[in-house]
């Protein structure tokens, strides 16, 4: 199995809100209610929001046999945004392909994140540690989750 990835198209915003959507209501369902997931990740997403975040980040498509199986995007100043991985390619190195790509395609001397509960476990494997846990909010329901961050390793004794 080949995880290809590659720069995010436009045409491909609708098949990535899907799959943020399946994700969130699959993978994060056993630590969070049906009402934090609901509002986490609604049925009526805004395409056009979306579309507008992909272009001002760096964002990347995971592929494997032709088919969408996860997706990134970072800023500039190291902040990932989203790091999603399809419920069905969840253990096969997805996210970790998306998030190495997105952390070596910008100079920043570290990289934060707001992670759910659920992905704790995966960032602090890549070395993210918590610097606090946050409460988000989203359409008046509260979500915990944590503000991490990973310090950008310079190396010296490359020749």
């Amino acid at each position: 199995m080949e995880i290809i990835i590659r720069k995010y198209k436009p045409s491909d915003c609708r098949r990535l809100m899907e799959l943020f959507y399946d994700t969130v209501h699959s993978v994060n369902a056993g630590d969070y209610t049906a009402e934090q997931l609901d509002a986490w990740a609604p049925k009526n997403m805004d395409g056009e929001q979306w579309k507008l975040s992909f272009r001002e980040h760096i964002t990347a498509v995971a592929e494997i046999n032709g088919r969408i199986a996860g997706f990134g995007d970072i800023d500039e100043a190291g902040c990932l945004d989203r790091l999603f991985t399809g419920s069905e390619y969840q253990g096969m190195g997805v996210g970790s392909a998306v998030c190495g790509y997105l952390e070596s395609s910008v100079n920043a001397d570290k990289y934060t994140a707001f992670v759910s509960v659920t992905a704790r476990t995966f960032f602090e494997n890549r070395g993210y540690t918590v610097v606090r846990e946050n409460t988000a909010v989203r359409s008046g329901v509260a979500l915990k989750n944590f503000l991490m961050e990973k310090r950008r390793i310079y190396r010296t004794d490359v020749y």
